[in-house]
């Protein structure tokens, strides 16, 4: 199934001469100095997105990481050129959002993070309104459907009114009916959200199976912090802010330490002990989960730390030492966690 039509296609250029370097392909997405603004009844401006620069590779799979409010929908609309710019230059599968937003719009495929789908239709009448909308003739709109309900894995499901799918299914429709009009670009906002494990595993590898299989570039918005882990690179969004961006072993190394826990007989008395020993640049927080610290080569400090709490009559219940994740990630750069429970750090 070709997913790029002529519309796509890059612009010709002259040929390289023997032994050049090959250029760079042009980013997939590309954003310089983006913001979006509102300004309210009372005349006070609310920034959404301040002064964003990102750029996505082609064929890549680059998840926006952020929790609810941070700008992750906002930047979306924009590059799918549905809402203006307030300042800043965007340009999305080689058109400019600005000048261009109806090459835009007619490059890029947009999963909403709510249903669009009418569950009194057929899955297969589902796909060919939505390919009639974009202009395909009644030949195409019967090809092209077919084509996408076999990606989907939903051809023996075509006629199933969309009410009776389950909710894995009507997401991997959601996904087909994006790829009718073959998009150079495909955003999901928010994918998985409301889908269970079982189901949610189940897109994730319907996606990697779309960018394998016909190397389409992924922009994936989530607060789902395995999503992340799974995505080519990954950049972290808060209060309309880039805080972070690279693959996600780029950004949890920069962090570099480890995350060392330790339960005692008086976590209280063990921070005292603890603050003794290491530099005093190294905050010691006592919490739900006990006494933590971040040092480097943690495995190697909790032995020394069991002792010198043993020797003070402390007694250590638990102690491990894990290498720094996504939330680790997003605590240093915000100081406060995504974890779904807001528990502390």
């Amino acid at each position: 199934m070709p997913l790029h039509t002529g519309d796509h296609a890059s612009p010709r250029t002259a040929a390289p001469h023997p032994g050049d370097t090959p250029p760079a392909p042009a980013p997939a997405i590309s954003t310089r100095g983006l913001v979006k603004s509102y300004r309210g009844p009372d005349g006070t401006t609310t920034h959404a997105v301040r002064g964003l620069d990102l750029d996505v590779r082609q064929g890549e799979t680059f998840a926006f990481l952020g929790p609810n409010g941070a700008g992750k929908s906002t930047t979306i609309a924009m590059l799918c050129a549905l809402t203006r710019p307030t300042s800043g230059h965007a340009t999305v599968a080689g058109a400019d959002v600005l000048t261009e937003p109806d090459r835009v719009r007619r490059r890029v495929g947009l999963l909403f993070q709510h249903s669009a789908l009418d569950p009194d239709l057929t899955a297969e009448q589902n796909l060919r309104v939505h390919a009639r909308l974009y202009g395909l003739g009644r030949a195409e709109a019967r090809r092209r459907t077919a084509e996408v309900l076999d990606l989907a894995d939903l051809t023996d499901r075509r006629r199933s009114p969309v009410r009776t799918l389950s909710g894995g299914m009507r997401r991997r429709l959601e996904l087909a009916r994006q790829l009718l009009h073959s998009p150079g670009v495909l955003f999901l906002d928010e994918p998985t959200t409301g889908l269970d494990p079982h189901a949610r595993a189940r897109v994730r590898e319907h996606l990697r199976d779309l960018r394998d299989r016909h190397g389409s570039t992924l922009f994936v918005t989530t607060h789902y912090l395995d999503e992340a882990e799974h995505c080519d690179r990954l950049a972290i969004i808060d209060g309309g802010r880039l805080v972070a961006q690279g693959t996600p072993h780029e950004v949890k190394a920069a962090i570099g330490d480890d995350r060392v826990v330790l339960r005692t007989s008086d976590d209280e008395a063990a921070r005292r002990v603890v603050g003794t020993l290491t530099p005093p640049d190294r905050s010691l927080t006592v919490d739900a989960d006990g006494l933590w610290l971040r040092v480097p080569d943690g495995s190697a400090w909790i032995p020394r730390l069991c002792a010198a709490l043993g020797a003070h009559g402390i007694a250590v219940h638990a102690a491990s030492a894990t290498p720094p994740t996504l939330d680790d990630v997003f605590f240093h750069h915000t100081g406060r966690s995504m974890a779904p429970d807001g528990g502390g750090r």
